[in-house]
């Protein structure tokens, strides 16, 4: 026999499976995984006594201002994310809330994690000296780079290498610093033939730079819309597709003109 219930019985009953998906959700860990601003390195300068950047076979120059790639720190891959730091983290602008296969698509272990990580930045850093000595119309065979970058990985790296590279060997092509004497700061994979590619994270990365006093930050075109979304006053955002773009960029800004913007 069916009972009619009425409409404050009926709701009443009704919350009760939410609320018990509510307590369970509280406790229970969620696939997701908080990041913040990381630390920002200049490629021109050194990393634990050594220098980043490294050349024997051609001459350099002596640099001013900073290239500085960018980093996040994300919690890692077998960390318990609950529904508090997730709601914490949405409301946060120094925060963000991530699917956690987005940021470890690989899977398996820690120690597997760490591993392709660090291959991702070796190759990263092969593609930048490539796309860098082409650029310059240069052969790797007669100029040798070595690039020293300890405690961090992946490919985000990539573009700010190359650049390094180009102003340790070239400048700005005419007798100046790439940076123009300013602290650049950004983010961007690279290949060999000089393409640059989006990252992820770049709301986070511009906080970082500009916390280090960056007032420039190169952004993959891709992301421009990512990079203004909680972009910190003083950043002046440039989006880049190449490295021919990025280095072009820094020259119109070094003559004072107008390089592109997101």
């Amino acid at each position: 026999m069916l009972t009619r219930l009425s409409r404050p019985r009926a709701l009443a009953l009704c919350a009760v499976p939410v609320l018990a998906l509510f307590g369970v959700a509280a406790f229970a860990p969620l696939p997701f995984t908080l990041a913040q601003p990381g630390t920002t390195a200049n490629v021109l300068g050194t990393d634990h006594g050594k220098p980043v950047i490294s050349i024997e076979g051609a001459t350099t120059r002596p640099t001013r201002g900073e290239l500085r790639m960018t980093t996040i720190v994300a919690t890692g891959p077998d960390a318990d994310v609950g529904i508090g730091d997730v709601v914490d983290g949405w409301f946060r602008t120094d925060r963000a809330v991530l699917p956690r296969d987005s940021v470890y698509p690989t899977g398996g272990s820690v120690k597997e994690i760490e591993k392709h990580n660090l291959d991702d930045m070796v190759k990263s850093q092969d593609d930048a000296v490539e796309a860098a000595l082409g650029y310059l119309g240069k052969k790797p065979g007669s100029v040798d780079v070595t690039l020293h970058l300890a405690d961090v990985g992946g490919p985000s790296a990539g573009l700010f290498f190359a650049l390094g590279i180009v102003d340790k060997l070239d400048g700005d092509g005419h007798g100046g610093d790439l940076t123009g004497g300013r602290a650049v700061a950004g983010t961007g994979t690279i290949q060999p033939d000089g393409k640059v590619g989006a990252v992820g994270g770049v709301s986070l990365k511009t906080q970082a730079a500009r916390r280090d006093g960056a007032t420039v930050f190169l952004v993959p075109k891709a992301e421009c819309r990512e990079a203004k979304a909680e972009l910190p006053k003083g950043l002046r955002l440039i989006p880049v597709t190449t490295l021919k773009d990025a280095v072009g960029a820094l020259r119109t800004l070094n003559q004072n003109g107008k390089p592109p913007s997101c």
